[in-house]
């Protein structure tokens, strides 16, 4: 910010050792004197709101002057640390970050990652058609609620209860905010009180803090650990059972992969069991594949059908992983079942809002319309033809070079990521930029990254790469573009 924007003068901070008859002023109260010449430095608030009127801020007085006070907390600790800011550092500091409120954070960046469900970015893209289902129901009211028919009081997940029993064989189907909350919810209504039967090679954390134990122990459910890490049969199950045995937990290791002397129960095998004990299977798939990954060149990831026809009594799944939409969790199986989740207090605390439902059911349509590989994003960047993507990447190449921006096109290997299908890769190539003019590759990534759009991208041997197996066909020229804008900014 130009010193003028302000407008401002300061006395300038007395640095004397001396006092007024000349003798040594002690060294605590010279250091006062520093600290009380540092906070001097700080313009009023009133200055500030003005300077950020001035550049364009849109927020009314009040917000901008509370915006401004809690911006200088942060502002009078660092002085209080001993860092030297003046006046105009302070004001650039604060009126930076009340404009910063003012564009929205959440705006669209170019995954060129690799990562497939990239967590940081978002997890996975939805279709346009998803995207619009969703933009329509947050705009109007719809019918979420009740019959139109009958003007009657009716049920929410009449929709996508009648996809998924379409497409998995499940009875019924519940969904909450996301599959964490799906698991939680399950073994609250169902455990609670009772003993949950666990192997221990999956009484693990999937992820961002989320281990099964402790989520037993929330939903009020007892853990009772079967077999080893590394070997658990059927007959643990059996052995463990009693007539405090409310399930048995089976978890998928979405996001890590036991081999060599390993053994784990099958659901079929824990569902005949339960048959026999009266005791109900509840599976926690998450990643929520509706699709054969085999068929892309992937290790097999059981399917919500799978499960149920496998005997599940509940599979739990996320809806923005490999399903391919937005965020959510799924409970599906037996009516009984379900109904009893649905009861639970807990129930209408994490359901999904009519946003999520409605995008929801428009990408379960994909599925049963056969297009999810040609319409839902996750699955076009996993059947992604490598020569197809090999092309882009010259094309991209060539534009950049011709822009006098340092580029070439190499092979490199994209992961699914996000919790799924842990360890496989897929085959792709890149872009590679190359700093230029003796700037860091750490600094030239910055720059694309806060573009707009922003462009993520992995830094390998000190080169840029933009894998482009998780940029859709139809944001080439956008990441071209970004791109040209990024290395120029120099």
């Amino acid at each position: 910010m130009a010193s003028n924007d302000l407008a401002m003068t300061v006395p300038a901070p007395q640095s004397s050792h001396l006092n007024s008859i000349g003798r040594d002023v002690p060294a605590q109260e010279s250091g006062d004197a520093e600290r009380r010449a540092r906070f001097r430095q700080i313009p009023p608030v009133s200055a500030l709101v003005e300077a950020a009127r001035r550049q364009g801020s849109r927020f009314s007085e009040e917000v901008l002057a509370r915006a401004a006070r809690a911006e200088l907390e942060g502002v009078r600790r660092a002085l209080a640390e001993g860092e030297v800011l003046g006046r105009e550092a302070i004001a650039e500091r604060v009126t930076g970050a009340i404009l910063d409120l003012e564009t929205a954070r959440l705006a669209p960046v170019i995954n060129a990652t690799g990562v497939i469900v990239h967590t940081n970015l978002g997890r996975a893209p939805v279709s346009a058609e998803t995207a619009e289902a969703m933009r329509l129901a947050a705009a109007n009211p719809v019918a979420l609620e009740i019959e139109p028919e009958s003007n009657e009081r009716g049920g929410r997940m009449r929709e996508v209860g009648g996809l998924m029993r379409a497409l998995t064989g499940a009875e019924a189907a519940l969904v909450v905010n996301n599959c964490a909350s799906a698991v939680l919810l399950a073994l609250a209504a169902i455990g609670a009180g009772k003993g949950v039967v666990v192997s221990r090679g999956e009484a693990v954390e999937i992820g961002g803090g989320f281990r099964v134990p402790d989520v037993l122990r929330q939903s009020g459910a007892r853990l009772v650990e079967v077999g080893t890490t590394n070997r658990t049969y059927a007959r643990d199950y059996a052995a463990a059972t009693d007539a405090e045995t409310s399930a048995y937990l089976k978890v998928h290791p979405s996001n890590f992969r036991s081999f060599g002397f390993v053994h784990a129960a099958s659901t079929g095998e824990l569902a005949a069991l339960g048959r026999e004990r009266g005791v109900p299977v509840l599976e926690d798939l998450g990643s929520g594949a509706l699709l054969d990954t085999t068929r892309f060149g992937l290790a097999p990831e059981p399917t919500v059908g799978e499960a149920i026809e496998a005997g599940a009594a509940l599979v739990m799944a996320s809806g923005d992983k490999l399903l391919g939409g937005p965020q959510a969790g799924l409970i599906v199986g037996r009516k009984a079942w379900v109904e009893r989740v649905t009861r639970h207090p807990l129930a209408r605390a994490v359901r999904a809002d009519k946003t999520a439902l409605a995008g929801l059911a428009a990408t379960l349509r994909h599925y049963a319309r056969g297009e999810a590989e040609t319409l839902v994003p996750v699955w076009r960047m996993i059947g992604a033809a490598e020569s197809e993507i090999r092309d882009r990447a010259e094309r991209g190449r060539q534009a950049l070079v011709g822009s006098g921006i340092d580029a070439s096109e190499e092979p490199v290997v994209s992961t699914v990521g996000g919790g799924s299908l842990p360890g496989e890769t897929l085959p792709s190539w890149a872009i590679v930029i190359k700093p230029m003019r003796g700037e860091s590759v750490d600094e030239v990534a910055r720059r694309l990254r806060v573009g707009d759009p922003g462009v993520f991208g992995r830094i390998e041997r000190d080169r840029l790469v933009l894998d482009l197996r998780t940029v859709l066909p139809e944001d080439d020229d956008v990441l071209v573009d970004a791109v040209r804008r990024g290395i120029a900014a120099t």
